[in-house]
């Protein structure tokens, strides 16, 4: 079974946990209510849908599954700016630890953006460690079992950084000091982990290739270009989108914009390919419905999401 997801519609932190063979609009498993006045940047929702954590512009929070606030960690000192910084949290997969992204440098707090590591349970800070960037946002995405996190910091045109970090020694909550891993890229984005957590993808950042890496290390096991696709480079791109459809599959999706004179296309080309995982054989397209290929999310056991009028998710399986 799928890890729950969350989405914010109509101001609830909405938590999702389809069942094998579900399909079409989802229903919500849980909803919680975040605290009176906080306006949600990022969330995330526990294995056992007992209490969520979300992001402000200026906090983490964590919530009850009745909506009862049981900690908050302000950001200090609070941020008068209120655009351009997003921070972000993602919560391990034992639930114990609440992994914050700080854009402290867009905010305004500092030279430089900080990675935080809180205890779930307390809201206390059990490490953090300064990055080298000045980034808006982050992709942040924790290993099934390690307690890692790939922390992708996009800094807009300078390109984006992925970090990995771990926690060592320290209390109950698995903290103490966090080890941080710089990859040797500032050029390709962060796009997905295995469901095994032992590979990861990037794209280009100039979006001219797709790489699958080994986890930890980084290590290239293989790269494909615009042209393993049959598609023109000078027209077609890969985009900062897509992932894991299973542990075998990759969903990537390739667009671009179509020549002036072709009038038998639409204005904008979309389209989505399932490629092997192991061996970057390119399969196929598969169609999957979305309106465009940041609608489209996969979730890793052979379903993919897109969005629906209702901002609630549809739920697609391939067949």
């Amino acid at each position: 079974m799928v890890a729950p997801f969350t989405r914010l519609v109509d101001g609830l932190i909405h938590a999702y946990r389809p069942a094998p063979d579900e399909v079409g609009v989802l229903a919500p498993v849980a909803s919680l209510r975040p605290a009176a006045g906080d306006e949600v940047v990022d969330h995330t929702v526990a294995a056992d849908l007992s209490f969520a954590c979300y992001t402000t512009l200026n906090a983490l929070v964590r919530v009850a599954a009745d909506g009862t606030e049981a900690w908050r960690a302000p950001f200090e000192p609070r941020s008068t700016a209120v655009h351009g910084h997003h921070p972000g949290c993602a919560l391990s997969a034992d639930g114990r630890v609440v992994w914050v992204y700080r854009p402290d440098a867009m905010a305004g707090r500092g030279r430089e953006d900080r990675l935080v590591a809180f205890d779930a349970a307390t809201g206390e800070a059990l490490a953090e460690e300064e990055l080298e960037t000045v980034g808006h946002g982050a992709v942040q995405l924790v290993h099934p079992t390690s307690g890692e996190v790939l922390c992708d910091v996009g800094e807009g045109q300078d390109g984006t950084v992925v970090y990995r970090a771990s926690l060592s020694g320290g209390g109950d909550g698995g903290g103490g000091r966090m080890e941080l891993t710089r990859y040797p890229w500032d050029d390709r984005c962060l796009i997905g982990l295995s469901p095994d957590g032992r590979h990861f993808l990037t794209v280009d950042h100039a979006q001219n290739d797709l790489t699958v890496h080994t986890f930890p290390g980084g290590e290239e096991v293989f790269t494909l270009t615009v042209d393993a696709f049959g598609q023109d480079p000078e027209r077609i791109y890969v985009e900062w989108a897509g992932g894991y459809l299973d542990g075998d599959t990759l969903l990537i999706s390739l667009m671009g914009e179509v020549e002036e004179d072709d009038e038998d296309e639409d204005e904008e080309w979309f389209r989505s390919y399932r490629v092997d995982a192991r061996t970057g054989h390119v399969h196929g397209e598969l169609a999957t419905h979305g309106e465009g290929s940041y609608d489209l999310i996969p979730l890793g056991d052979g379903s993919w999401l897109t969005g629906s009028p209702g901002e609630h998710p549809v739920r697609h399986l391939a067949r």
